[in-house]
């Protein structure tokens, strides 16, 4: 009786776990593109030209223009891709984008500047609610429950177009 009871809790508690996992599994259309709109603080999830999620965001402390250099607090703006998947974030988990490309490089060096790097799309990871809009170095972020959706809807790869 009482080997029943700890194994009907041990199944239980395995059950309940599984539940609280960020990793989420996706099986409907591929999300060919990526667009955020800054000056809307919206990202959209497409395929092709069908909107599939949208989702509100923060983006870097001096959101207004592209980013130039390294520690100016700006989102960059043009195409990229998802270039990277961090699952151990400090974000809760991360998409991490290809800023810089090669003109990035030439702008920041002809002006005696780093371009920086590191830019994700992200989650805010407990520590970092409530710290209000447009907080980041110039990632894109939205709350963990839809980084996961993200994450998983998401590939390496996929173009993503981020406009004034």
């Amino acid at each position: 009786m009482m080997t029943r009871r700890v194994m009907l809790g041990a199944a239980a508690c395995a059950a309940l776990a599984g539940c609280g996992s960020k990793f989420k599994s996706y099986d409907g259309p591929e999300v060919t593109r990526v667009v955020v709109m800054k000056s809307q603080r919206r990202m959209y999830l497409l395929h092709h030209d069908k909107v599939l999620k949208d989702y509100r965001v923060d983006l870097g402390f001096a959101p207004e223009g592209h980013k130039r250099q390294e520690g100016d607090g700006r989102t960059p703006e043009g195409r990229y891709v998802i270039d990277r998947r961090n699952p151990n974030s400090e974000f809760h988990l991360s998409l991490g984008i290809s800023y810089p490309n090669t003109k990035d490089v030439e702008v920041a060096r002809a002006a005696g500047q780093s371009p920086g790097g590191d830019i994700f799309i992200h989650g805010r990871a407990g520590k970092h609610r409530g710290k209000g809009r447009d907080w980041t170095a110039g990632c894109i972020s939205v709350k963990d429950r839809e980084i996961e959706d993200v994450y998983a809807m998401v590939r390496k790869g996929t173009v993503i177009d981020i406009l004034p």
